[in-house]
């Protein structure tokens, strides 16, 4: 099969297309899917920059995102078929293959049928923007009707996904955006107030705008001096959840003086720390945004679809910043 492997950590030029075996299932419970398209996160990027998660197990296979046809089946496999069309997010961390290759394999419990709506193209850039976007509003925050929420970089991959998941669950959006262009987009996705970052300070926006002087809920996709004044944008007893590692320069006075309660979110811990029932529960919430895709609720944007040969190109393009939406490697 086609691969595009990692061969040490570094720039994009260290993605390197290779000829390997096709994976055979070595489980009773595993699936072997033939990947028709392979969504790229920032993460992808971090990881072939700074290591994987299993810095010595290299060459490696990036890409937690996928979406394809089940191929073959292990004996106990009850969940699919050889024909089935999912999607997924599994593997691309070191370790376990991702899906910058041809075929995969992975546990039945850890696939979703893929939402009958979508092309592979788009359900591949699905999986782990949802999940992300989902444990933040829902599991971190526990966002409520009624809520005013901040998004930042609201037409982000995750972004545009925590719009509209945090409208669904009946809250005020307001959102971070960099041009005019994406503001127009943001606001089609439901967001009510949309704040221009370059031009407008969005502390002082978010204060005129809440009823509070603040959010209830800061949700912080970008990090550095962003989730530092992000304290400031909530109100007193608001959240705060951030997908980056805060640096050791954060002031945290604002934070304790207001008594919030600052959250993590990194949807790949179940992955990592290899926790089966918090990764099905995550297989749970794909298959809920299957049937959001179906039913029109959910939409997901796409913004350059890329051969799997160009997937060093890929990561050269997040690394530019400023992406509307998804990147995503066509497999074929």
């Amino acid at each position: 099969m086609h691969a595009v492997v990692m061969t040490a950590a570094g720039g994009p030029e260290v993605l390197q297309w290779r000829d390997l075996p096709v994976p055979d299932i070595q489980h009773p419970h595993q699936l072997r899917v033939a990947i028709k398209a392979a969504g790229i996160n920032p993460v992808d990027t971090k990881l072939r920059k700074r290591g994987t998660y299993y810095p010595d197990q290299l060459p490696a296979i990036l890409g937690c995102d996928g979406a394809g046809i089940v191929d073959a089946t292990g004996a106990q496999v009850t969940r699919f078929k050889a024909g089935d069309a999912v999607y997924f997010c599994n593997g691309g961390i070191g370790g376990a293959p991702g899906n910058y290759a041809q075929y995969c394999v992975l546990d039945e419990h850890y696939a979703a049928r893929k939402p009958a709506s979508l092309d592979f193209i788009h359900a591949a850039a699905v999986p782990l923007v949802l999940l992300t976007a989902w444990e933040a509003l829902h599991e971190r925050a526990q966002v409520r009707t009624g809520d005013e929420v901040l998004i930042h970089a609201g037409a982000g991959g995750v972004g545009h996904i925590a719009v509209q998941l945090a409208r669904r669950a009946g809250a005020r959006v307001s959102t971070t955006v960099g041009s005019q262009a994406k503001a127009e987009f943001v606001h089609a996705l439901g967001a009510e107030h949309v704040i221009l970052y370059r031009q407008q300070d969005f502390v002082a926006e978010v204060a005129a705008w809440s009823r509070a002087g603040g959010a209830n809920l800061v949700f912080d996709t970008v990090g550095g001096a962003t989730f530092a004044r992000s304290f400031a944008a909530a109100r007193v007893y608001g959240d705060v959840v951030t997908l980056l590692q805060p640096d050791g320069s954060v002031d945290w006075k604002i934070a304790r003086d207001k008594n919030l309660r600052v959250s993590f979110e990194l949807m790949l811990t179940p992955m990592f720390m290899q926790l089966h029932a918090a990764r099905q529960r995550q297989t749970q919430i794909l298959e809920q945004g299957a049937a959001w895709f179906d039913s029109g609720q959910l939409s997901v944007s796409v913004s350059e679809v890329l051969p799997l040969k160009d997937a060093a190109h890929a990561h050269q393009l997040i690394e530019q910043g400023g992406m509307q939406g998804k990147i995503v490697l066509d497999v074929g």
